[in-house]
């Protein structure tokens, strides 16, 4: 029998790589997206995507969502705390296996084992560790489409939010800069592609610059907080 698997949904590239990937594998059923949300903005976490495309998203891939609900602000030890009650939670549920999209953030994917063995789930990560440049042409290749929602200023200006990703774009990134944006240089919106039913369909608004304090703490994973970049370019995006 297939485990019973739910995956973590971020909106973006590497979720849906990963979830295509995995909707090919017999040993897992992936029978829920899992996504954080900011229950102070009404956004996904991180991406800063507004609730209502993060919903219409699950309906094109025909999986329930689920959300864990986050303030505005959050200490690491409040936020251990809800994740942990919502890691039980889904373990009641008859959840054994979960998925995530990271490629190559040691720190964090030893952070996710550790905290989901507390409650016997355990993790995959179907794109682990592979060629980020060869990931982001099979993500084009495939035929799913993305649009950029968020860039690090410092390292990304104002012309690269709002784009898609395509094979201008890729020529267009700076040499320091991932293909795939695995250190957070780039978040994207997958509005279509081969676990669409249809199209995400929205439209684009303004690009603001937002900047953000991180106060460091002690969990070792969280340990170079302080040095975290903090400013990001950000296009919103309305359902049509």
């Amino acid at each position: 029998m297939a485990h019973k698997t739910y995956f973590n949904w971020s909106t973006g590239k590497d979720s849906a790589l990963a979830l295509y990937k995995m909707n090919s594998d017999p040993r897992f059923s992936i029978d829920a997206l899992v996504t954080t949300v900011n229950t102070e903005l009404n956004r996904v976490s991180m991406h800063g995507l507004r609730n209502e495309l993060l919903v219409e998203q699950a309906k094109q891939i025909g999986l329930p969502l689920q959300t864990i609900e986050l303030p505005g602000e959050v200490s690491m030890e409040g936020y251990n705390a809800i994740m942990k009650d919502f890691m039980k939670s889904i373990k009641a549920q008859g959840y054994t296996h979960t998925v995530f999209g990271d490629i190559f953030l040691e720190d964090l994917k030893a952070f996710r084992e550790t905290k989901l063995k507390e409650v016997g789930i355990d993790a995959e990560f179907p794109l682990w560790k592979q060629d980020t440049k060869k990931l982001i042409n099979q993500f084009i290749a495939h035929g799913f489409k993305a649009i950029t929602v968020s860039v690090n200023a410092k390292l990304l200006n104002k012309s690269f939010v709002g784009r898609i990703i395509d094979e201008d774009f890729l020529k267009d990134l700076p040499e320091n800069v991932d293909p795939c944006g695995e250190n957070g240089e780039f978040h994207t919106l997958v509005f279509d592609g081969p676990i669409f039913k249809q199209p995400v369909d929205f439209e684009k608004g303004e690009k603001v610059l937002k900047e953000f304090k991180i106060n460091g703490n002690k969990d070792e994973c969280f340990k170079d907080a302080v040095n975290w970049d903090t400013a990001f370019w950000y296009c919103d995006l309305y359902k049509k």
